[in-house]
């Protein structure tokens, strides 16, 4: 066992002798050394109830015949950190959950690990630090949260709630209403119940086959979900015991999330339309993976899935738990097969069945929920990347989220903040017809690549959602709607076209054409460039110093470099 180097041999006696301070005894020396990383925090609703989580799975890991050592991430809360200065921590959250999962697994030499995550960056963040440690790992997150609703019955989520900041703005809605939704859009615990990030990273690890069905879908707080934690449990350690090193290594993490699972992922983010942050991350957790995929062949992937299940933001009514009921990511993964052979490729999953075994038997039991290939909501998936002479890199759409015509040319307003934006808005200096430009929110720029819900919203909730387009170097919240782009590569900060636009410049977005560009000539653009200097932010964290040396931008996935070194 890889535990043994800290257990084994009389040179290891004070290693030992540590170790019995935690409690162990004799008869433990000779068990696997399962980690259970837990990201319990008691400020994010989807991550305050892990701490019983974590006790139910180190329950289960100890009837099956192994060791628990449950250690912490840190986390945080992108609702909570939305519109003021803590989201620039939010991003780079991803790779200190990255480094933390590869220092306490590396450092004990624990044998594998049962991760457990729920919400926004900490998802992709223990994937990532877990295919660096790269031992079997299970994952099994802590579950959605159910809908919430209105005192007249309406079904309402986070989404709802941001979006009512601008309907009260707009005076569409009393305080009371206000109120009303604010006190009922997040009923209780879990992550929050539309596809927004958490929830679309959730049913992506079913995809790659890293999490067993139901882990999307399960709502949180629920025995059924407490059944999934102790399957998922006794799952490590059924692999943990293997006799035979080869046939364990066969799950060691990237043996699993390999080529095919990145791009089963992708397909099934095309199929459900997944959040535009899934982009993000999934590139990153390729990098990590050692696979290559690249942003242009996220269009390539799309072309071929059909879009079969639509979930708010995009259609308000239909939750993660209505997708449970019908069926779950299986069901909608079986459907997706019958349009061809390549849409899902098979792959080996933790359980020890492939992709295809496991979705054999699965069946739709709502098409009204998840709709049949013959009765899409699209041809074409729900993301797409945009490419042009404004985003030479590439650009990021969810356009399961559009609301209004695919194809618009509008003007420019340009802000150089998202604050800026938010009481530009808020200000009404932007009118039906006009594209909301949002600049120096990069990776690089923010720097951390702040999240745009509160603008996006503001403008859904003023009743601009059809008649206004925005894009940004920065990112969306997966409760993002809109005709709402994201992830502009180049950023402003590093000399991107964003940066040299100018108030009343056209822009043109066509999405079917995947094209996102400046009506601007060459010789004004060659102009522009330069006398261009971007601006960069005074700060004063250290960390985000560091984070700004050494980030990528969106198209990269926004990883650290590490060819410095």
């Amino acid at each position: 066992m890889r535990s043994d180097e800290v257990k084994k041999g009389f040179d290891r006696a004070p290693h030992r002798s540590l170790l019995r301070a935690t409690g162990l005894k004799d008869e433990d020396f000779n068990k696997p050394f399962i980690g259970v990383a837990n990201s319990f925090i008691e400020i994010i609703p989807g991550h305050f109830f892990l701490d019983k989580v974590s006790d139910i799975i180190k329950d289960e890991i100890r009837k099956a015949g192994c060791v628990p050592f449950e250690f912490n991430t840190i986390g945080v809360d992108d609702g909570i950190a939305m519109g003021h200065d803590g989201m620039l921590f939010s991003l780079p959250s991803r790779e200190i959950i990255a480094n933390s999962i590869e220092t306490v697994m590396n450092a004990h030499k624990l044998d594998a690990m049962i991760a457990i995550p729920n919400c926004d960056k900490i998802v992709p963040g223990m994937i990532m630090g877990a295919l660096r440690v790269n031992v079997p790992t299970v994952f099994v997150s802590g579950g959605p949260m159910a809908k919430g609703y209105t005192q007249d019955g309406t079904p309402i989520d986070l989404a709802t709630a941001f979006e009512a900041v601008g309907k009260f703005e707009a005076g569409e809605i009393t305080e009371a209403e206000l109120t009303d939704i604010e006190c009922n859009a997040c009923p209780g615990g879990g992550s929050c119940s539309g596809m927004f990030t958490a929830n679309s990273m959730n049913t992506l690890m079913e995809a790659m086959g890293i999490a067993l069905p139901g882990n999307g879908t399960i709502l949180a707080l629920t025995k059924e979900r407490e059944v999934l934690y102790r399957k998922a449990a006794k799952r490590v350690c059924e692999i943990a015991l293997m006799k035979s090193e080869e046939e364990k290594a066969k799950y060691n993490m990237k043996n699993i999330l390999n080529e095919n699972a990145v791009r089963n992922a992708f397909a099934v983010d095309m199929a459900m339309g997944g959040s535009s942050n899934t982009v993000l991350h999934m590139l990153a957790i390729a990098k990590e993976a050692d696979v290559n995929f690249n942003l242009e062949d996220v269009n390539k992937v799309s072309k071929k899935v059909s879009h079969i299940a639509k979930i708010s933001p995009s259609l308000t009514t239909i939750h993660m738990q209505d997708i449970d009921r019908a069926g779950g990511v299986s069901a909608v993964m079986h459907e997706m097969t019958k349009r061809g052979k390549d849409i899902l490729l098979d792959n080996l999953t933790i359980m020890g069945n492939t992709t295809l075994e496991k979705i054999a038997n699965a069946t739709i039991k709502d098409t009204n929920i998840i709709h049949t290939i013959d009765n899409p909501y699209s041809e074409v998936g729900g993301l797409a990347i945009l490419y042009g002479n404004l985003a030479e890199q590439g650009a990021v759409i969810k356009t399961a989220g559009i609301i209004g015509e695919r194809v618009f040319t509008g003007t420019a307003v340009c802000f150089d903040s998202q604050d800026d934006a938010i009481k530009g808005i808020i200000d009404h200096k932007v009118k039906a017809g006009n594209v909301v430009v949002i600049r120096y929110e990069g990776p690089k720029g923010g720097p951390g690549m702040q999240e745009m819900l509160a603008p996006t919203s503001l403008i859904m909730g003023m009743g601009l959602g059809d008649k206004v387009a925005l894009i940004t170097d920065g990112r969306f919240s997966g409760a993002t709607r809109g005709a709402s782009i994201g992830h502009v590569s180049p950023e402003a900060a590093e000399g991107g076209m964003i940066g040299l636009l100018k108030d009343g410049d056209e822009i043109h977005i066509d999405v079917d054409k995947y094209i996102l560009s400046v009506n601007l000539s060459d010789e004004e653009i060659a102009k522009r460039k330069a006398d261009f200097k971007p601006i960069k932010k005074e700060l004063k964290s250290s960390w985000l110093k560091q984070y700004r040396a050494l980030v990528t931008n969106a198209s990269n996935g926004a990883i650290l470099r590490t060819d410095l070194f």
